[in-house]
């Protein structure tokens, strides 16, 4: 099961992390892992190459199955309303994702005010 943690801050995100593995096809052709990954990291670069932030990253590159990343403190508004585009974004995207395949996928917020 893979498991995503959306942390919110004063009504904006403020970090994603993603844990686990779907299991939901042979290795390489698990599609449910395929799609959290592809969004995931498609808005990690997006963050970098579009909103010129450098966030936090964090991952188990050798067995995968874990992603976190934040955004670093002290990002000028237009920077912020960027983020929060891309962010709101995957979360949108994960959650349709996990209307159809939330036998292997879950999708969770929690709030730090």
């Amino acid at each position: 099961m893979i498991n995503i943690l959306f942390q919110f801050e004063n009504e904006h995100i403020s970090s994603v992390e993603v844990t686990g593995h779907a299991d939901s096809g042979p290795y390489g052709q698990d599609i449910v892992c395929a799609a959290v990954s592809a969004l995931s990291i498609g808005t990690v670069n997006s963050l970098i190459e579009i909103g010129k932030i450098s966030p936090d990253i964090v991952s188990a590159d050798e067995q995968g199955g874990y992603l976190k990343f934040s955004l670093p403190k002290g990002l000028s508004q237009k920077q912020m309303e960027t983020a929060q585009i891309l962010m709101n974004s995957l979360h949108l995207s994960l959650k349709n994702t996990e209307e159809e395949y939330g036998d292997y996928m879950t999708v969770h917020s929690s709030d730090n005010k």
